[in-house]
């Protein structure tokens, strides 16, 4: 019987699974698709990122991770009236299939038991352990004290364990050969409710221009891309030669007061599962923070389940509030977002 079983191999499992690893926990880090995989992401470490990776993982984001222009120097957000806001803060550009594959080759190099393709499929408690049904090759199940699930926003296994639906945005976004009159080196925001339902984005990644557009609903997306593709045309100078390839995902969305529910006894949840995200999807620091303090609070409380949700809550109440600030500074740039502010 494992100490702890991770489900899911992103940052926030990475982080929980490593933390755990470190201390001589038994764990297992379940990860449903095969290693790398292609996540769908703005991939964009803010420097607040690069020094969680380092104190968690105790090793800087690796070059090869990272995608031409590798620097990032910040954000420039552009609001509902169409005024600009730039953010000076370095960072580092990369693809998330390789960042996401190094976070979890590090957690096997700790120690964890990494099994790639093999989904999550129920949980069942008991007195002193959860069982956990897995499909890999076959069916098997597998038991731990605890579980912590880090699958994501819209988690399959956390809907069966909680009953609820999750409440999500929808996005799509291109992948283009072409040429802008805009600085690669940043990422750029927009919040004009006529280009989205919720906010569109630019960046460059080895040369490939990104653009994407996210909204509540999916039934307007097709029309709010080709709005903000001639938008960007028209205010920077987009010309597209060639669309090489579209994709599309969804995301929760967080709601006024930015509720998060981390779990409690022997399931917890962490990252986008428990609802930590921030403004402009970023969630990659949210999840390695709230990945690691899960396993923290397992680790000093393991031998009394009851204590561990208070600990873990108790360990991520600053990132809530980090979270809760930067969704009321983005509903004052744009109306769509107001009401996130404060009463």
């Amino acid at each position: 019987m494992y100490d702890v079983i991770v489900v899911g191999a992103g940052p926030a499992g990475s982080a929980a699974a490593a933390t755990l690893a470190a201390r001589a926990r038994a764990v297992l880090l379940v990860e449903k698709f095969h290693l790398p995989r292609n996540k769908s992401c703005s991939g964009i470490l803010i420097r607040k990122t690069l020094g969680l990776v380092e104190s968690c993982f105790g090793e800087t984001v690796p070059g090869h991770v990272t995608c031409a222009p590798a620097e990032n120097r910040g954000m420039v957000f552009t609001d509902d009236r169409g005024r600009e806001y730039r953010f000076e803060q370095p960072g580092l550009n990369i693809w998330r299939s390789g960042f996401d594959h190094w976070l979890a080759g590090r957690a096997a190099a700790r120690g964890a038991r990494l099994i790639d393709g093999t989904a999550a499929l129920a949980c069942e408690t008991g007195p002193d352990s959860v069982s956990v049904v897995m499909r890999g090759g076959g069916l098997v199940t597998e038991r731990a004290r605890y579980v912590l699930n880090c699958e994501g926003g819209v988690s399959a296994l956390r809907r069966k364990l909680t009953g609820g639906r999750p409440d999500v945005v929808q996005t799509v976004q291109c992948f283009c050969e072409g040429r802008i009159e805009l600085d690669p080196h940043y990422f750029y925001a927009y919040l004009q409710p006529e280009l989205s339902g919720y906010d569109a984005w630019f960046n460059v990644k080895d040369g490939q221009l990104v653009l994407g557009v996210s909204a509540p609903g999916a039934r307007g997306l097709p029309e709010y891309h080709r709005r903000f593709l001639a938008y960007m045309a028209q205010t920077h100078g987009l010309r597209i030669e060639r669309e090489l390839r579209r994709e599309k995902w969804l995301m929760p969305r967080v709601r006024p007061g930015c509720p998060v529910d981390t779990g409690g006894g022997r399931i917890l949840f962490a990252g986008e599962t428990a609802g930590f995200l921030n403004p402009m999807g970023e969630g990659i620091s949210a999840a390695i923070e709230s990945g690691r303090a899960a396993a923290m609070a397992i680790d000093g409380h393991f031998d009394r389940p009851d204590r561990v949700g208070d600990a873990y809550r108790e360990a991520t109440r600053e990132l809530h509030g980090y979270m809760a600030r930067q969704w009321r500074f983005v509903a004052r740039l744009a109306a769509t977002f107001a009401e996130m502010g404060e009463p």
